[in-house]
C-alpha cells in the first residue's frame, strides 16, 4: 500500500511538470478522451467529440489538451494510430491497405504519406528495416 501511494504522489508531481501522454490520463478532464482516442483509434474523432467527452469547449479543450499532453489532439491520435500501425509493421506481413482501413484511412496512399510523415519513412522500407533487424 505505501508503494501505491508514493508511486500516486510521484506521478502527480512529474505530470505536473512534464507533459505527455501520462499527464493527459492523470488530468480528470482530459482522461476520458485519452482513453477513447486509446481504446478507439480508427474512429473519426474530431476536437468537438473529444472535447465532448471532456466536458469542456472546443478551444478551452484544445487548449488543455496541448498544455497538458504536448501536442494538438488530432496530432496526438495521428501519432498514436502510427505507433500501433508501426507495431504491427514490425510484427509481420500484414497487407498495408489492412493495417490503413483498421486505422480509418480510405487508401493505402494516404496511410503511406502519414506514415512517412511522422516515422520519417514508407511503411515498406519501415518494415523491411525492421525485419532485418529480427533476421540479425
Amino acid at each position: 500500500m505505501v508503494f501505491i501511494h508514493v508511486l500516486r504522489a510521484y506521478l502527480a508531481r512529474q505530470t505536473s511538470q512534464h507533459p505527455g501522454w501520462l499527464a493527459g490520463l492523470a488530468d480528470a478532464r482530459l482522461a476520458p478522451s485519452m482513453r477513447a482516442i486509446h481504446s478507439q483509434p480508427a474512429r473519426r474523432w474530431t476536437v468537438d467529440a473529444l472535447a465532448e467527452l471532456a466536458g469542456l469547449s472546443r478551444s478551452a479543450f484544445a487548449e488543455r489538451f496541448r498544455a497538458t499532453v504536448g501536442s494538438s489532439p488530432i496530432d496526438y491520435l495521428t501519432n498514436w494510430r502510427m505507433r500501433l500501425a508501426a507495431a504491427r509493421l514490425r510484427r509481420g506481413n500484414e497487407p498495408l491497405s489492412r493495417i490503413a482501413q483498421s486505422f480509418g484511412y480510405n487508401s493505402d496512399s494516404a496511410f503511406a504519406a502519414t506514415f512517412r510523415r511522422v516515422v520519417g519513412q514508407s511503411p515498406a522500407r519501415y518494415r523491411s528495416l525492421h525485419r532485418d533487424q529480427a533476421d540479425a
